[in-house]
């Protein structure tokens, strides 16, 4: 995520996928690209760190929550879900317990759990 996506680009991006979700369209690619790369980068603010890997293929990744820095390899604890769930996640539309029962999370390690951290309310 090397550049910052404004306020204002973010919620406008958010905007488009809710319309295009609510009238059953496929969600557009350059405006999920953003909303999902803004919705991480409030979740680095929120979060900082190098503890957990979050990752939404093929949009984005980042590393969150202060403790054990990881630096090569598979990190210890990955939090992966596709872009839909995340937005769904990250806007408080959907519960981390119901996606994560659901399978629609893989999560591994014992700190990947990010229920404390979500919704974001962009």
């Amino acid at each position: 995520m090397a550049r910052r996506i404004t306020t204002d680009d973010g919620r406008a991006a958010l905007a488009a996928v809710g319309a295009a979700r609510a009238d059953g369209q496929a969600l557009p690619r350059a405006e999920t690209a953003t909303a999902v790369r803004y919705l991480l980068q409030l979740l680095v603010e929120k979060a900082p760190g190098g503890t957990v890997e979050v990752r939404v293929p093929p949009y984005g990744a980042v590393q969150v929550i202060e403790g054990p820095r990881h630096t090569r390899g598979t990190p210890p604890n990955v939090v992966e879900t596709d872009a839909a769930t995340w937005i769904d996640l990250a806007t408080g539309a959907e519960g981390w317990g119901d996606a994560a029962a659901s399978g629609r999370i893989l999560a591994s390690g014992t700190r990947a759990d990010l229920a404390d951290l979500l919704p974001l309310r962009p």
